[in-house]
């Protein structure tokens, strides 16, 4: 036989090595996809820890991240988008379950501002940063408009939510302390509605969600760098994570913040999972809704507890917290629901 058909017969070990590592891939795409998450997260840490990346240069990091790569990736998704890709009824009941999980955790603590940021902690999500590199890894670019849809609204109706109870809270807390005029309601919920829109993530959603219903499309000239932007968005807000976590007090409040995150990475996403069945959601949409919902807090909470100058530390310690452990439980969330 020649030797060129033996050749053929056997792959060069190089070959066989990448052939291995593929059906490995294939075998668990839920690790395939969660372990660059964790990589980059740990390259992050690490270059916190070395003083690699100084603390001054974070913010300047943050606003690459959500002001120039983020608003490229959300208007280029949704600008891609069909209407009819989009399903509705699994994002209305994402929020309808964690507005029930909201209310019963403020009734459960008391009706105090205190109560309301924790209870916001185990139920908004790192979406963003997190969610959108590991839902585009694991599921694709349709999971990621399903995720782009809850993401829009996240914003508007999680924080709005939040922002409105927290006035309320706040007003009646200091009326009883006989602190400052007591504000009117109507002037409360029109301020947490214009907060929430002008946010720099709802907004590029909107317009490219806007922009897809002229049909357009969109010309190579203005895809292509926006598609380069939007890949770098992933790798850099990952990243940017770790050296957070790398910064991040946690000691003194591990117990509460292992509470907390149990929570929100336990309860969550399996009150989703078990309303997501009751009600017949199945494939794509209930496995980005009860990953979405399996995610770690996310640093919205952390700004909400800065403004109320209410448990800032143990909100820091939490989402950090919930970051490490999001690891394990959003590994066994995606093996439950492979689709």
């Amino acid at each position: 036989m020649p030797a060129s058909a033996m050749a053929g017969d056997a792959p060069p070990p190089p070959l066989a090595r990448m052939a291995a590592r593929d059906a490995m891939t294939l075998e668990n795409p839920v690790a395939s996809a969660l372990l660059p998450v964790v990589v980059l997260i740990a390259i992050g840490f690490v270059a916190g820890r070395m003083r690699l990346i100084r603390a001054e240069a974070v913010r300047d990091l943050s606003n690459l991240v959500f002001l120039v790569l983020v608003q490229a990736l959300l208007f280029r998704t949704m600008a891609t988008t069909q209407l009819t890709q989009l399903d509705l009824r699994s994002v209305a009941l994402y929020y309808v379950v964690a507005g029930v999980l909201f209310f019963a955790l403020l009734l459960a603590r008391g009706l105090t501002s205190r109560s309301a940021v924790l209870a916001l902690a185990a139920i908004f999500s790192n979406t963003l940063m997190i969610g959108v590199p590991l839902v585009q890894l694991a599921y694709g670019q349709e999971a990621l408009a399903l995720l782009f849809t809850l993401i829009s609204m996240h914003a508007l109706i999680l924080l709005t939510l939040a922002t409105v109870v927290l006035e309320l809270l706040v007003a009646r807390e200091q009326s009883q302390a006989g602190q400052g005029p007591r504000r009117h309601i109507v002037a409360t919920v029109a301020q947490a509605v214009k907060n929430a829109i002008l946010h720099p993530v709802p907004l590029p959603i909107i317009a490219g969600f806007l922009y897809s219903l002229t049909g357009w499309g969109l010309h190579p000239v203005v895809e292509r760098p926006l598609k380069l932007l939007g890949d770098a968005f992933g790798p850099v807000a990952l990243v940017l994570v770790g050296v957070t976590l790398a910064r991040t007090v946690i000691g003194p409040h591990l117990r509460g913040a292992l509470g907390l995150s149990a929570l929100k990475l336990i309860l969550h996403p399996a009150l989703m999972a078990a309303a997501g069945w009751l009600l017949g959601l199945h494939g794509l949409p209930l496995a980005v809704m009860v990953v979405a919902a399996a995610l770690p807090v996310g640093a919205n909470v952390f700004l909400f507890s800065q403004r109320y100058h209410t448990e800032e530390d143990l909100v820091t310690a939490t989402v950090a917290v919930s970051t490490v452990m999001a690891v394990g439980t959003i590994l066994v969330v995606m093996a439950l629901l492979r689709v």
